[in-house]
């Protein structure tokens, strides 16, 4: 649904490109917020981000284990680019100060983030992004046991069995898995005491 709401803004500016145009007085300087090529690019990933989502929940919704990997390997790739922002922003504390520097004088709470302690807003950003990817390696825990379990469902060599822990699973008495089997066994020999 982001995706989709991604893509209508996207199109909507391409469509009208004067409704999204900024003056550079208003970005400060030399800055393209958003050129054609660019913009197309933005589409197309976010043509490609729905399709994904759409062959996931299909695969989901049809028992077809196949259909998942994309989206899969698309939190995988989220996930390790998330992780390496958190590694540059621990090895590199001072780029996020310099990148606030960048921002247009106009940018919304920028001198407030400036006057922050650089040590301080580090550990809020790591705290951030921490939970961000906390809650990202949730997700793909979901759908990597989704994909199991559809895998398991879908294969005929396994047997699924789903128990609680206030039912008892129960083997049937010995008589009636001989009488099942066609071939009577002896039982076996009587406990002697030692």
């Amino acid at each position: 649904i982001i995706n989709a709401v991604v893509l209508l803004i996207l199109l909507s500016a391409l469509a009208d490109p004067d409704q999204y145009h900024f003056s550079n007085s208003e970005l400060g300087g030399e800055f393209e917020f958003m050129d054609d090529a660019n913009m197309c690019i933005a589409i197309a990933i976010s043509l490609l981000m729905i399709l994904i989502c759409a062959m996931a929940t299909y695969g989901a919704y049809k028992q077809h284990a196949a259909w998942i990997i994309p989206f899969f390997c698309y939190q995988i790739f989220d996930f390790a680019l998330n992780t390496l922002v958190a590694i540059t922003v621990l090895v590199y504390p001072n780029s996020i100060q310099e990148y606030i520097r960048q921002l247009p004088p106009s940018f919304p709470y920028r001198d407030d983030i400036m006057s922050v302690n650089p040590t301080c807003l580090v550990l809020i950003i790591l705290l951030f992004i921490s939970i961000i990817l906390t809650f990202k390696g949730y997700l793909i825990s979901c759908v990597w046991s989704c994909y199991r379990y559809i895998n398991g469902r879908n294969s005929s060599d396994v047997l699924v069995y789903v128990t609680s822990n206030d039912t008892t699973v129960l083997l049937p008495p010995y008589d009636d898995a001989t009488a099942v089997t066609g071939t009577a066994k002896e039982p076996p020999p009587p406990y002697v005491s030692a």
